[in-house]
């Protein structure tokens, strides 16, 4: 008769696994609850995106981009104001109850439209302009209020695992819309992630007291502060422009996003081609988004935390833009839909199980209004910059076909590997009590 397995046993291998303490349970599972909710309620309208996109015309996509950088643009300087006003603790519920009462309109508006009968080509056109600042919104507060409430040491340990919450639903979302977009409607999916973002607001909740219980005595210093972060509405850009750490994170945020934004409109084309419906092209971007996201959260659980302290952050970050100069020199020679297909979802599920997570730990040894502000700034208009960069780009390029296109983004993963090493000796070296304009 084998011998019982001791529970504490169990709990210690889980714990290094993982990288848990024990005091940290309640903090991280809430956590991957929160990104679980977020992400979910995002990917079971990212496939409606897409359609739009195909629906409004590939040749348009440029200026869906266009008009979503404007958007960030005029956004961007609001969030720094209320951020600058209001404390952390009241204004991140706010966002979300902002984006909540959005998809709710937008549900009332696609519902009139298809019940009579009437065109919905404009209106899903500003739903793909407004999901583009939703999701880089809701995702970048997210990971803010995760370099606010956990240290350095912790970040290294802990955002792995919390990533994983979100590829998990990450990989819900797409699941739930490829089952239920052909029975109910795209439209009537929305109420569902409305109810998924609520979730995450009790979440944020259950977290604050969490930082309010584990910090008594410097709560002044944390997100349960009373006090605003304060500053100017445009304090994010004026902190990214004055600091060469952080003036290198958006200028690789800006080259992620050229490189990504060519295969999206390779896959858009690629598609748009290959299925006539709406709800047909809904559920294939819904699979592949199922597929990418099983491979990031199972990146996310056992990769990320043994490679940051096994190789640092700088050879970390390295590895998305190395796998895009293979993924791109394969479309080169093969630029079929099965090849793009298959680069696509191997770069994001790498960008979202390794990258992210990594690249988000670069924030933790910043101020608190570098972690919203400047992180905002960089992960909403500077990335979608980004896109309107490469949309633009990839159109003017468009007659040398998607090997040509391919040929030409090599050079730019390879700047993107060079500035990644770069960020990651920055890292380490950079000085929290340092004057921040200087940078890394």
């Amino acid at each position: 008769m084998p011998e019982p397995v001791d529970a504490n046993t169990e709990r210690s291998l889980f714990d290094r696994v993982l990288g848990l303490e024990r005091h940290e349970y309640y903090a991280v599972a809430w956590s991957f609850v929160y990104f679980f909710c977020v992400l979910s309620a995002y990917y079971m309208l990212r496939s409606v995106r897409e359609t739009m996109a195909v629906e409004g015309g590939v040749q348009n996509v440029p200026w869906l981009f266009s008009s979503t950088f404007v958007v960030m643009l005029a956004v961007t300087p609001v969030f720094g104001w209320v951020a600058s006003r209001y404390p952390r603790r009241q204004f991140l519920p706010w966002v979300y109850y902002f984006f909540v009462v959005n998809i709710l309109l937008f549900w009332a508006g696609f519902s009139y439209a298809i019940n009579n009968g009437l065109s919905f080509v404009w209106l899903g056109r500003a739903f793909f302009v407004w999901l583009s600042v939703f999701n880089l919104f809701v995702v970048s507060v997210f990971w803010s209020f995760m370099a606010d409430i956990y240290t350095r040491e912790q970040s290294r340990r802990l955002f792995g695992v919390i990533s994983a919450g979100g590829s998990a639903g990450a990989l819900l979302g797409p699941l739930a819309t490829g089952s239920l977009v052909v029975p109910i409607g795209f439209q009537n999916l929305l109420p569902i992630s409305a109810s998924l973002l609520l979730f995450g607001v009790y979440c944020i909740n259950r977290l604050r007291k969490w930082v309010e219980s584990e910090h008594r005595g410097e709560l002044d210093s944390t997100m349960a502060s009373a006090a605003p972060l304060g500053g100017t509405l445009l304090g994010g850009v004026t902190l990214v422009t004055r600091s060469k750490y952080l003036s290198a994170i958006g200028l690789a945020s800006i080259i992620a996003s050229l490189l990504g934004t060519a295969l999206y409109m390779f896959m858009t084309e690629l598609v748009g081609e290959a299925f006539a419906s709406t709800d047909e092209r809904t559920r294939t971007f819904a699979f592949i988004d199922a597929a990418t996201n099983t491979m990031a959260m199972l990146v996310q659980l056992l990769i990320v935390k043994r490679a940051v302290w096994r190789f640092g952050v700088g050879i970390t970050l390295s590895l998305l833009p190395i796998i895009s100069i293979i993924g791109f020199a394969l479309v080169a020679v093969n630029p079929s839909f099965l090849a793009v297909a298959a680069v696509q979802a191997i770069r994001r599920a790498v960008g979202f199980g390794l990258s992210k997570p990594t690249n988000d730990m670069l924030y933790s040894v910043v101020t608190p209004e570098e972690k919203y502000k400047s992180k905002n700034f960089i992960d909403t208009a500077v990335y979608r910059g980004g896109d309107l960069i490469g949309t633009w780009t990839v159109r003017g390029l468009w007659g040398l076909g998607f090997a040509g296109i391919s040929i030409v983004m090599l050079p730019f993963a390879a700047l993107w590997v060079a500035i990644a090493l770069w960020l990651g000796k920055a890292y380490r070296n950079y000085d929290s009590d340092s004057k921040r304009g200087t940078g890394g």
